[in-house]
């Protein structure tokens, strides 16, 4: 049996780090825009291709990382980049069973502009016909980004988790699951054991503007998710089980691209999980690897192993989650 089955897009990503650009805040300064010299050539600093990029495929490396016996449920290309990302997946421990090659079109491919540890992602989607392939059961499933028209796919998974009622979903949503709304996505928060979203998009899910996070959290949980967990940046992370609510502020450390920190927050916080760890404990171990990835260029390098889980979170003793009052 897995322990983590991973579900969702995978893509080559290559990061394009840029110095040559400025960058436009409107009023609120929350809103800015990266702008470039139209028909200019804008000289880029360094490249890196990293082949087994997306949400799912950084969850399952992640886990491989930590010690959690990994498959991931893809699709990649016949192409060289396809199998690229194939071997990637062989070489970090993930299973590939589960793994669908597509031959009439080409691997998903995505380009990270990354300027002053900020990035702006230019992604294509391959058209894909998506559907659940036959799963053995397993300890978590992790659910997350995938690309349009995957609503069978989605069906599929539920029909499946009802002949494995032991198996526990995580569901980190993706641009296109978002798109559909929340009351299309009800079925699945309803079933999720830890449900996991940034503050950006809680607010968009629940359409009724900014509020307070707390209040956002209790909201996904009355929807039937067991543990909700809501990060906000540099602001820190904020979980509540229904009974309690805890906030983990970040540790301090530089920042040089953060593409791929949320995935590695999750991946951490679901290994917590897995070592039945307490919620202030799993804030923490997310917060530790995403730390560690924010200060590497791309989504995996900075993905620890248990040891330097260890390493970080013995260096940060002194930074706690704290609970918060009662809302």
């Amino acid at each position: 049996m897995f322990d983590l089955i991973a579900i969702g897009d995978s893509t080559l990503d290559v990061f394009l780090h840029i110095n040559e650009a400025t960058v436009s805040c409107q009023l609120n300064k929350t809103q800015c825009l990266l702008c470039l010299e139209y028909a200019e050539k804008i000289p880029v600093e360094s490249v890196l291709k990293v082949p087994a990029a997306g949400n799912a495929s950084n969850a399952a490396v992640g886990g491989s990382r930590l010690g959690l016996k990994t498959a991931i449920v893809s699709i990649v290309g016949g192409d060289e980049t396809g199998k690229e990302i194939i071997a990637c997946w062989k070489q970090e421990g993930v299973a590939r069973a589960y793994v669908q090659i597509d031959r009439q079109h080409e691997t998903n491919y995505s380009t990270v502009l990354n300027f002053h540890g900020e990035r702006t992602i230019l992604v294509y989607h391959q058209p894909r016909t998506y559907r659940l392939p036959k799963i053995d059961g397993a300890k978590w499933i992790y659910y997350t980004s995938i690309g349009k028209k995957h609503e069978i796919l989605e069906r599929q998974l539920l029909t499946h988790l009802k002949h494995y009622p032991k198996t526990r979903l995580m569901f980190n949503p993706g641009a296109h699951q978002l798109h559909r709304g929340l009351n299309k996505l009800k079925p699945v928060i309803a079933r999720s054991s830890l449900f996991i979203v940034n503050k950006e998009e809680a607010m968009r899910l629940l359409e009724d503007g900014e509020r307070p996070i707390p209040n956002m959290l209790m909201n996904f949980h009355h929807l039937g998710a067991g543990i909700v967990v809501i990060t906000d940046g540099s602001k820190g992370a904020y979980a509540t089980d229904g009974k309690q609510i805890w906030s983990c502020p970040i540790f301090p450390g530089p920042m040089v691209e953060r593409t791929g920190a949320g995935d590695s927050f999750s991946t951490a916080f679901l290994y917590g999980l897995s070592r039945d760890w307490s919620i202030p404990d799993c804030l923490r171990a997310g917060t530790a690897n995403a730390w560690s990835v924010v200060q590497k260029i791309g989504p995996q390098t900075g993905l620890l192993n248990t040891t330097g889980l260890n390493k970080v979170l013995k260096k940060f003793s002194k930074i706690k989650a704290r609970l918060e009052p009662n809302h």
